[in-house]
């Protein structure tokens, strides 16, 4: 099992424990499918407002409510095992719900980071955070590079139609 992919009541100890040690707790979440990119720099970037970066993942039921039946590529399992592989990422967390607010109420975290692509007074938790005298950042998310865009890319690539036939090697 590796040790970066944690549930909540173990990473909610571990919290505690880097709040003791002073150490400034930056969280973010998201579905992570088909991992590019955007995501590694965004997350680079998360990091760097920190110390420990604590990546709250969407699992596959709750990717499929969200952005529907095809939804994700790869198994939340997986997605995890990826994260959790990037330096940048200290601990990995999974979550069931539509959104990680659940996961931000338990852990308090000092810095929640979202992407730009998401206003303040959107980004869920930002009112638990900053209560508890954290900040909320956003970052700005690299043109042209979303999972969307690869899904896209791949299916225009291998689409078999009257005037393309696949390309044999």
């Amino acid at each position: 099992m590796n040790k970066k992919i944690v549930a909540l009541a173990p990473l909610s100890k571990i919290r505690e424990r880097l709040r003791r040690q002073k150490q400034k707790v930056v969280f973010t979440n998201g579905t992570f499918d088909i991992l590019h990119r955007g995501h590694v720099e965004y997350l680079e970037k998360a990091k760097r407002m920190g110390d420990v970066l604590i990546v709250g993942l969407n699992t596959d039921s709750s990717i499929r409510k969200i952005k529907g039946p095809h939804r994700p590529i790869n198994p939340n399992r997986d997605r995890a095992i990826v994260l959790a592989a990037l330096q940048s990422v200290d601990y990995v967390c999974l979550f069931h719900e539509n959104t990680p607010l659940r996961l931000i109420q338990a852990l308090r975290p000092d810095v929640l980071v979202k992407g730009a692509d998401w206003k303040i007074e959107s980004i869920v938790g930002s009112a638990v955070v900053r209560s508890g005298g954290g900040i909320v950042r956003r970052i700005p998310l690299r043109q042209g590079r979303s999972t969307s865009r690869v899904i896209q890319r791949v299916l225009q690539a291998y689409t078999v139609t009257p005037s393309r036939r696949p390309r044999r090697k």
